[in-house]
């Protein structure tokens, strides 16, 4: 299965993404950046748009850190047929939002960062013990 054809199947699980009545996807950081190379697919305004595996890299460290359990990237639209879009990045932590943002390097920095999910519809999801989602988001 190629892997624009896998994230379809995988973001449309529960109905098409762009319909408002479609819970919000919440990928892993694998299911999003496996097969990924369209530039925009995150972090769409910052300046000199990065490749989706810059993202990949600095995710792939949080990760490691004892104080993150798990990320998962919400996929806001998919209204480009080449890839799902992303804006916004839940990392389950017990870290504060400074700490995480500090992960950041400059030209990757979140626009804003806080606590929990946003008051939308998500897929079924369980936060692990001991953290809580902190987003990090880019306009």
């Amino acid at each position: 299965m190629e892997a624009l054809e896998r994230i379809t199947e995988r973001v449309c699980r529960n109905g098409h993404p762009d319909d408002p009545e479609t819970p919000r996807p919440l990928l892993s950081i694998d299911e999003f950046f496996e097969g990924n190379d369209v530039v925009g697919s995150i972090g769409c305004n910052l300046i000199d748009i990065p490749h989706p595996n810059e993202f990949f890299k600095v995710l792939k460290a949080i990760i490691n850190r004892p104080d993150v359990k798990d990320i998962r990237i919400q996929v806001s639209a998919f209204d480009d047929p080449d890839w799902p879009f992303s804006d916004t990045v839940y990392i389950m932590t017990s870290a504060s939002e400074s700490e995480i943002g500090s992960c950041f390097p400059e030209h990757l920095k979140p626009d804003e960062i806080w606590e929990g999910f946003v008051n939308q519809d998500y897929e079924a999801y369980e936060i692990p013990a001991e953290t809580r989602p902190v987003a990090v988001w880019w306009d």
